[in-house]
């Protein structure tokens, strides 16, 4: 079933009350109620503390949530000038249509400016709402990304794929491409919302990718603002990958397919601007399993073997086989091989319109591998030591993208059976 619109009948009924708001900050939410409580006082405590001659709305876009998320969130007291909405959007479920929710909320009321922020947060100050708000009502930007202090084996997805791809394809260094906190103009939202995608894949996960990817092709005004550590529920990539990968991978990889015209030009890559004062905070740790990363791609290798060696190019998927025989205590991965590896994948997802679901599945063995060889090139590293191996794999993305290139131009292969 298609819907013209997310909001309910009730919700656009409060909305139509309010009337207008300069400020809209969203809180994507499903079943989290240990958190999404203090994410709520902290967004009021920081409207209060640095917006308060703003009119704002808060508003939960819940997805339906069987725990207590939306009555712990109604018990949030905030100021009395700051209206709050907690509302179950109506469409396909994920964060995406929770967005679309908030989007249309923020066009309506003629918001200057729409925040959002994950509803799993555990780090959020006042202050991120601040450095969020403030570059797009004083500097005129359209587009807030966020820029984190993480630890180095969180946000394996962003460094190890959609930040090498991201920024090799559209040109831009944008760190935290699926962050997950941003802030956005009002034509930006206005853009958003005339965008047909919102009955689509994308809008469950992949939506965070889709919202980057169209801000870079469309030359919005871009920057990223410091938010200090992201904590929120985060786990051993080893033991948690969820449908987050499936969603975010397809995600990038179909946009790879549409923009093909506007990327293939592009060489190198630009700085994006980081404003907002370092917060000196610093990211906990927390374990990885090498045994568990080793395994499942051994397993991976046996059982997929001879479908990676059609996909793969034949010196790379060589270079690959031999990586069997190594155990988890001297586990490699090189970095260019790797690279190679991620775009023969592109190029196959590309040339296959069917099973394309088995196929990001496959690669799923090749990626906890490639976390495998990252932790054991960076174990005796600090965090920002290991942030400079990051961006040194991202030239490597960049100085091989003639590669992708040459691949994507080859006559497709027969598909999965």
């Amino acid at each position: 079933m298609k819907f013209s619109t997310a909001l309910r009948q009730y919700s656009r009924r409060r909305i139509e009350k309010i009337k207008n708001a300069d400020i809209v900050v969203g809180i994507p939410c499903y079943n989290n109620d240990s958190t999404v409580s203090y994410v709520v006082k902290t967004v009021g405590k920081g409207l209060s503390a640095y917006f308060p001659d703003s009119k704002a709305l808060i508003m939960v876009g819940d997805g339906g949530s069987t725990d207590d998320s939306r009555e712990q969130t109604l018990a949030v007291q905030v100021e009395p000038w700051i209206e709050k909405l907690i509302t179950i959007y109506r469409g396909i479920p994920g964060k995406g249509t929770a967005l679309r929710a908030i989007f249309e909320a923020s066009e309506y009321l003629g918001a200057r400016v729409c925040v959002v922020c994950d509803s799993d947060l555990r780090s959020i100050t006042p202050e991120w709402i601040k450095n969020l708000i403030t570059p797009i009502y004083d500097e005129e930007y359209q587009f807030v990304v966020p820029y984190y202090e993480r630890y180095k084996y969180d946000g394996t997805i962003t460094n190890n794929i959609v930040y090498n791809l991201t920024r090799t394809l559209y040109g831009l260094r944008v760190r935290q491409p699926i962050g997950g906190d941003f802030a956005f103009s009002a034509k930006l939202i206005k853009f958003y919302n005339d965008q047909d995608v919102w009955e689509t894949d994308v809008a469950k996960f992949g939506i965070d990718i889709w919202l980057t990817t169209t801000a870079i092709i469309q030359g919005f005004r871009i920057c990223q603002t410091r938010l200090g550590t992201k904590v929120h529920d985060v786990k051993d990539p080893s033991e948690s990958l969820g449908p987050m990968f499936q969603q975010v991978v397809t995600t990038l990889f179909v946009l790879m397919e549409q923009n093909y015209d506007y990327w293939k030009d592009i060489k190198g890559s630009s700085p994006v601007p980081i404003l907002g004062e370092d917060t000196g905070t610093k990211p906990e740790a927390f374990d990885v399993s090498m045994d568990n990363l080793v395994e499942y791609f051994k397993t991976g290798l046996n059982h997929f073997g001879a479908l990676w060696e059609n996909i793969i190019e034949k010196d790379n998927f060589k270079e690959l086989k031999k990586m069997g025989s190594l155990s988890a205590e001297n586990f490699i991965f090189p970095t260019d091989l790797w690279c190679r590896i991620l775009y023969d994948i592109a190029v196959t997802f590309r040339n296959w319109k069917r099973n394309r679901v088995k196929l990001i599945n496959m690669m799923t063995p090749l990626y906890f591998a490639r976390i495998a060889g990252f932790v054991t090139e960076t174990k005796d590293m600090t965090n920002g030591e290991a942030e400079k191996v990051i961006e040194k794999q991202a030239e490597v993305f960049e100085n091989s993208k003639d590669y992708l290139l040459q691949r994507w131009s080859e006559k497709g292969k027969e598909e999965i059976s």
